[in-house]
């Protein structure tokens, strides 16, 4: 859970790197709470459009204002967090504006986000699962 929870904890901290586990486990936090608002204060509908049948859960009311504060109060740690990821394998957080780019920007970018990190330092900042030099001597 202290995974899930650091990138709150470092609001708008765009420095330093992250690691694969704080990264998909902050996006998993939220996609969970985002499911647990629709469980709870969504409606049942479904979409019949010629032969095509579609079937979801919509949160209004509440839950709609509920889901919106939390994916605004979301919005600055999951920027920070996806920057300090792109840190880790030495890349800009420029690159995060790949988002715009239909289909390969997005592939591009989860592509990133699974990569391992740079062993040692990189120009971001030390490495967060501390390889390096003292690796050899274990």
């Amino acid at each position: 859970m202290e995974w899930m929870l650091l990138p709150y904890r470092r609001y708008a901290e765009f420095s330093g790197r992250s690691r694969r586990r704080e990264y998909w486990l902050f996006v998993l936090f939220y996609w969970l709470v985002m499911i647990a608002i629709e469980a709870i204060f969504g409606t049942p509908q479904s979409v019949t459009m010629g032969n095509a049948f579609s079937y979801g859960v919509v949160a209004n009311g509440a839950g709609s204002a509920i889901g919106n504060l939390f994916a605004l109060a979301s919005l600055v740690p999951s920027l920070a967090v996806a920057v300090r990821r792109l840190h880790d394998i030495d890349r800009s957080g420029w690159w995060l504006l790949l988002a715009f780019v239909p289909f390969l920007g997005w592939f591009t970018l989860f592509v990133f986000t699974c990569l391992d990190g740079t062993a040692g330092s990189n120009r971001y900042g030390f490495d967060p699962k501390a390889r390096g030099v003292a690796d050899v001597f274990r």
